[in-house]
């Protein structure tokens, strides 16, 4: 076995990016501190072929050195938008036929590997603060919330890696549908 070079790798043009069929999920980024974090989820979000990012809040906006030093070029690649008010934005979603799911900590939520997504269906999901979370209001107007099940002491995981997990997860099982 040899590890393959990045020639090899089959990497599409941005161009063929933009026009491939996207997964239908949209990641909407709720009160996001970490600059780092925001290009973290921009490079899992090409790597899956994610529709869009919302940036909402505090949540900061390419082009910056902080996000571009974890994003590698995503940010030129997915698509994003600045929204100022995540409830304004789960609202506008929800008019237009997008369910929201919050990724959160919450009564009666639905640990994620027992959650099977609908076919020809939008998803938004919603990722929260490094400290406080997906606002409750946010939780309160969606119409699921997804837990993704942990184990340990923590019980905590950081914003990029619950988004790679999550964003994973969804891929799969929408994708298992298609061979």
């Amino acid at each position: 076995m040899r590890k393959l070079k990045n020639s090899e790798l089959g990497r599409l043009s941005v161009e063929d990016f933009k026009g491939v069929k996207k997964t239908p999920l949209i990641i909407v980024l709720d009160n996001i501190r970490s600059l780092n974090n925001i290009g973290s989820v921009f490079r899992t979000s090409d790597a899956f072929l994610i529709e869009k990012i919302y940036l909402c809040g505090i949540t900061a906006t390419p082009p910056h050195k902080d996000i571009n030093k974890t994003a590698l070029g995503s940010t030129e690649t997915v698509a994003w938008e600045y929204v100022e008010s995540t409830l304004e934005l789960v609202e506008k979603l929800k008019k237009d036929k997008v369910k929201i799911i919050s990724i959160e900590q919450a009564e009666n939520a639905t640990m994620l590997n027992n959650f099977t997504p609908e076919k020809n269906t939008t998803y938004a999901l919603v990722f929260g603060n490094e400290v406080k979370g997906v606002a409750q209001n946010i939780v309160s107007n969606s119409d699921l919330v997804i837990e993704i099940p942990q184990y340990g002491t923590k019980h905590s995981l950081n914003i990029s890696v619950s988004c790679g997990v999550v964003v994973w997860d969804l891929f799969s099982k929408l994708t298992a549908n298609l061979k």
